[in-house]
């Protein structure tokens, strides 16, 4: 039996006008994603603009989404941020109290870009020792820079029993199969890749599903291919080239993109982002509404159910 597929959202943060969350928002765009068929949620990770919230928004924040999410899908979210590494198992903890299921670490953030690897794998360990038993995940952010994990390594890391989840961006579907297979010691660990481009050769590559910005424009039609990638069919193609089609439009003026796009599908998000996203011409927004229009078109012709609030 072929296991589920699951689609992880890399979760917006809306604000208000006045830049200040909009948890009202924030409520709406946790039932949209889990009504979509979301299989989980990554919270307070770089599509949330992490490092333009407080410590304090960030702890509140996810204390909201595990109120308001009540058991029926896991939770991650990151925990660590530029600190020493006492202080970021320090907040490792405070983040898992929140009743999250694992807290991501950033690899770019446990050595310098200059590190030798020794010195990165031997930070990592000791942040292990230093948080006890508490389960833990791994993104390859690109900020402040993107720091790859070695598949022998984490196959390692796997193997303590700590290691639940991992966020791959490799952009390399060989090192995506190498890191699956390095996991495959431990049935609670998954890996869900990022890149879109080969999403199909991923997932029947042996990844527990997708995790990526694109969820954030059509989390419905992402959730599709994590259902049908193994079907040989038309619909399957037409999906994949969508994506990769459309890369660029959607990356271009992220996240404040996928805030207009969720907008006009009728969420109650505004655009304002605290990281200096913005639509800056008329053909931003024409890009995107021709972006909105194909997906409309593509999801009559495979008979996707489509989600709006």
């Amino acid at each position: 039996m072929m296991i589920p597929k699951k689609f992880v959202p890399v979760m917006l943060t809306p604000f208000q006008e006045s830049a200040a969350i909009d948890y009202k928002a924030l409520e709406e765009l946790v039932e949209f994603y889990l009504s979509a068929g979301a299989g989980g949620l990554f919270a307070n990770c770089l599509s949330s603009e992490m490092y333009d919230l407080s410590r304090e928004e960030r702890l509140a924040m996810v204390s909201f989404i595990v109120e308001k999410v009540n058991g029926r899908v896991p939770i991650v979210a990151t925990g660590t941020f530029p600190d020493t590494l006492e202080n970021q198992a320090s907040f490792i903890k405070e983040m898992h109290s929140t009743g999250i299921d694992s807290v991501i670490v950033i690899t770019g953030l446990l050595a310098g870009e200059s590190d030798s690897e020794q010195v990165f794998e031997a930070n990592v360990k000791k942040l292990l020792d230093l948080t006890g038993d508490i389960p833990l995940g791994f993104y390859e952010c690109p900020v402040p820079y993107k720091r790859i994990l070695r598949a022998d390594f984490l196959g390692e890391l796997v193997k303590t029993g700590r290691i639940r989840y991992h966020k791959d961006t490799c952009l390399d579907i060989d090192g995506v199969r190498a890191k699956i297979a390095a996991g495959k010691s431990a049935a609670d660990f998954a890996l869900y890749d990022a890149y879109m481009v080969h999403a199909v050769d991923s997932l029947k590559a042996g990844s527990a599903g997708l995790s990526c910005i694109q969820g954030n424009y059509f989390p419905e039609l992402v959730v599709w291919l994590c259902t049908h990638y193994n079907d040989n069919s038309e619909d399957v193609d037409k999906v994949r080239r969508f994506f990769t089609e459309n890369m660029a439009v959607m990356h271009d003026t992220y996240p404040a993109s996928a805030k207009y796009i969720l907008g006009k599908r009728g969420l109650g998000i505004t655009q304002v982002c605290r990281n200096g996203s913005a639509l800056s011409s008329g053909a931003d927004y024409d890009n995107l509404d021709g972006l909105l229009q194909k997906f409309e078109e593509l999801a009559e012709q495979i008979n996707l159910k489509v989600y709006s609030l």
